[in-house]
């Protein structure tokens, strides 16, 4: 399971220290891609998987825009030696990634976050957390 905070910086290259506690559980190689709010979510091949199969369930109409989403901007990518995996300009430039960075687990897979908007977010989401969590009736 995936748990847990990390913040580090991405160089001028557009590379990641990505969080060794998350590497074994990502796998040798893995897929980054455009999520909700504007982060990036790391998964493992497996898990990606797993969200091809729900988007699939929908159909080819209703779930055409996702897959586009996903598909078209997804990578794959394999950390070197010292952990860092490389990140397209492309995935940088939506997330807003220029240099501080946050890490989150979310379970299965990764977000990877500009570090202010991280923040921003954790700032105003108490109320959000609270409703959340009342739906689901905890």
């Amino acid at each position: 399971m995936l748990v847990g905070q990390y913040d580090y910086a991405i160089d001028t290259k557009g590379r990641l220290n990505f969080p060794a506690r998350f590497r074994d559980a990502m796998g040798e190689t893995f897929i980054v891609t455009r999520w909700l709010d504007h982060c990036l979510a790391a998964f493992p091949t497996e898990e990606f998987e797993k969200v091809a199969a729900k988007i699939e369930e929908k159909g080819l109409v209703k779930g055409r825009k996702v897959s586009r989403m996903l598909y078209a901007s997804a990578v794959e990518v394999t950390p070197d030696k010292q952990g860092r995996i490389q990140l397209p300009a492309k995935l940088r430039e939506y997330a807003g990634l220029d240099h501080d960075v946050t890490i989150i687990g979310n379970r299965s897979f990764a977000e990877i976050w500009n570090t202010a908007a991280w923040n921003g977010d954790q700032a105003t989401s108490d109320e959000d957390f609270t409703a959340a969590m009342e739906e689901l009736d905890f």
